[in-house]
């Protein structure tokens, strides 16, 4: 039985080594590679698409090194976990940097938290979002084994609001309730680092690896 191979997607943005480690870590008996060869990432049966920065470098990016097509393709045809501004770079378009074209695989744009945001209490919250924070989800076979409103850890200014409601998979609470996590068929997709969140984290990367999107997507 050939060993199935997780690619995480290299295009010179993140911390790809904390990902691909955690990835070994959860599941041992599969290939993890760390690549930006668009071939492997076809020939891959699960991609993890991770990223931190600004989104008009990763498009650039992603654009130069000629894998928006390999995105693209993993986001129809296989698993596909979306981290950060991975998951950012899915929607149609960004706030960031005067605006910013993204990649259109799922409808919705990416908005800033702004400058005057608030707890509940009236309190101002610090932008970006950073740190620990519940995760509310909504059923999802990547939840599982996951307590509801557990704990993940959070870095980041903008955040995702799609146009279609049924791509919520998460919501987390900070100054408003924002979409932390979307899913659409085998795309999954999380605005918190799973790699920097303890056994919560974890799990949801073992959940991944394991997801059968076909049998549950409907």
């Amino acid at each position: 039985m050939t060993m199935q191979r997780v690619a995480v997607v290299d295009y010179g943005m993140g911390n790809l080594h904390s990902v691909a480690k955690a990835l070994q870590h959860v599941a041992p008996g599969v290939e993890v590679l760390v690549t930006g060869d668009a071939a492997i990432i076809a020939g891959a049966d699960r991609v993890v698409f991770p990223g931190v920065g600004a989104i008009r470098d990763c498009m650039g990016e992603l654009a130069r090194r000629g894998l928006t097509g390999a995105i693209r393709q993993a986001a129809d045809e296989k698993p596909l976990l979306a981290i950060c501004i991975g998951m950012q770079a899915l929607m149609q378009s960004s706030e960031e940097n005067g605006g910013t074209a993204c990649l259109g695989i799922l409808p919705g744009r990416v908005r800033h938290f702004g400058a005057t945001l608030q707890d509940t209490d009236g309190n101002t919250l610090k932008v970006p979002h950073m740190g620990w924070n519940q995760v509310r989800q909504e059923a999802h076979p990547l939840w599982t084994g996951i307590p509801q409103d557990s704990r993940f850890y959070f870095v980041h200014s903008y955040y995702v609001d799609p146009v279609d409601s049924t791509l919520v998979a998460a919501t987390t609470d900070y100054g408003l309730d924002y979409a932390s996590a979307i899913a659409r068929a085998n795309v999954f997709a999380v605005q918190f680092h799973p790699e920097k969140s303890a056994a919560a984290g974890l799990r949801l990367l073992e959940n991944f690896c394991r997801w059968q999107p076909e049998a549950t997507s409907g």
